[in-house]
């Protein structure tokens, strides 16, 4: 009896713990992170690092000299030599070690059998980066952090950059205007697009920026964020008026640039190689980021005088997308669905959008038109996107590479009230005076928080 009592002193600690660590695990991945799959995943790295690395196929025959120094010493198996890791870095959600590839070995070879590690060493998932020649980086992510996404504390702010969503590798993705002028972002009805365009809206209405919009939904979209807009088009009458404002604005710029720079009038635009960051600040003209809404409604016709009105803004789309980063002017285009089936210049307008973004769609066409042409392979992702995880997307460039992205909740309210609170930062624009909405302007506050300056030019 003595026994048992004591087993059962002793065992309901231990289910009440082991209970505690479910619950945990289910409810606060982090902190179950931090206290229990943090220690055991690092015991587990360290104890089993060579055999795992060999099973992976991660090992070299050991030199001639590293052979006969062992023989010569311990007299014991010369085993097969796997590369070599430096410090266990922990961190939030996850761990960092770097590896010094073996002669012979590449990045891609660690980075095919990330899946081996992940199962071997009990974390969520393994990423691989190449750091330098013969160096990588293991980015191991202890939980899904797509599930209940959490921005990191530290992302220092900077014009033209904002931080919208986390990546699967538990890193921020920066929507970076200098680095990726103009993005295409598709997502079906629910599919969390809207939220993205919040964060987006938000994040720039703390910089000098101007922001334009085109929302063809008689404005549900765009229209909260009103008074922290220069301009803004509700329906496609109205959008046929401001596209050739803009392009207007365009050419003046690249008027003053040329000026500034002692080039001919007559030089094509297309010629000029220089852009607005080059000059000195106090002339440099304010960016301009263009959002278009629903960018499918610029393209249906009923009639003939429709479709007149449709190809010259789809031009002068084109055109701003093909001139417009020198001048400083951004394109977001975001819908639906966006292919050849919408007509005459649709294909040419999504060539010039390099970054793509594609949330949850109703077919692989869709998701094809986003992603089909720069990345072939995140298709089927971007295909595997639940309906009940909102915000979840596949982020793409023509550069190739991809990977996946979830935006945290932000209320319409929210949104709507950091505009208003930032609306004193609107700039002011006579070319687009007349699509100014007509909502009044609160006064600043009286400790307004910083505002994002732009960068020293290095380019």
């Amino acid at each position: 009896m003595t026994d048992m009592a004591t087993l059962l002193e002793v065992g309901g600690p231990v289910a009440a713990l082991g209970g505690g660590a479910a619950y945990a695990r289910a409810r606060h991945p982090g902190v179950y992170w931090s206290t229990v799959g943090l220690p055991a995943s690092t015991v587990r790295l360290l104890s089993s690092y060579g055999s795992v690395m060999e099973a992976c196929g991660l090992t070299v025959a050991p030199s001639r000299l590293r052979v006969l120094a062992v023989k010569a010493t311990i007299r014991r198996e010369v085993r097969p030599v796997p590369p070599r890791r430096g410090i266990i870095r922990p961190t939030a959600t996850g761990l960092r070690v770097r590896l010094r590839l073996a002669p012979g070995q590449e990045p891609a070879d660690v980075a095919a059998s990330a899946e081996r590690l992940r199962h071997a060493w009990g974390v969520h998932a393994v990423y691989v980066t190449t750091v330098k020649p013969a160096v990588v980086e293991l980015r191991l992510v202890g939980f899904d952090v797509l599930r209940r996404v959490r921005m990191p504390r530290k992302l220092r702010p900077d014009l033209l950059r904002v931080p919208v969503a986390l990546r699967e590798d538990a890193t921020p993705f920066v929507r970076d205007y200098r680095t990726v002028p103009h993005q295409l972002t598709l997502g079906a009805t629910l599919s969390g697009k809207s939220m993205y365009l919040r964060h987006l809206v938000a994040g720039l209405a703390r910089q000098p920026v101007a922001l334009v919009g085109i929302d063809c939904k008689r404005g549900v979209e765009l229209a909260p964020f009103a008074p922290r807009l220069s301009a803004l088009a509700t329906d496609p009458e109205q959008a046929a008026e401001l596209l050739p404002v803009l392009i207007k604005e365009m050419e003046d710029r690249y008027d003053l640039i040329k000026t500034r720079q002692g080039i001919a009038p007559s030089t094509p635009d297309e010629e000029i190689t220089s852009d607005i960051w080059g000059l000195p600040e106090h002339e440099r003209p304010v960016p301009v980021v263009l959002f278009v809404d629903e960018v499918a409604e610029l393209f249906l016709v009923a009639t003939k005088k429709d479709e007149e009105r449709r190809d010259e803004m789809v031009t002068q789309l084109i055109r701003l997308a093909q001139l417009g980063r020198a001048a400083g002017i951004y394109l977001e285009v975001c819908g639906q669905r966006f292919g050849a089936e919408l007509g005459k210049g649709a294909t040419m307008l999504r060539a010039q959008l390099t970054g793509r973004v594609c949330h949850r769609v109703n077919d692989e066409a869709s998701a094809k038109m986003a992603l089909g042409d720069i990345a072939p392979e995140a298709v089927s992702a971007a295909c595997a996107i639940a309906p009940e995880r909102p915000g979840l997307a596949v982020a793409g460039d023509t550069s190739g590479g991809w990977s996946r992205i979830r935006t945290p909740y932000l209320s319409l309210g929210d949104a709507a009230e950091t505009c208003r609170e930032w609306a004193h930062l609107a700039p002011d624009l006579p070319a687009l005076k007349h699509f100014r909405p007509d909502v009044p302007v609160r006064p600043p506050a009286e400790t307004p928080g910083p505002v994002v300056r732009p960068r020293p030019v290095t380019d």
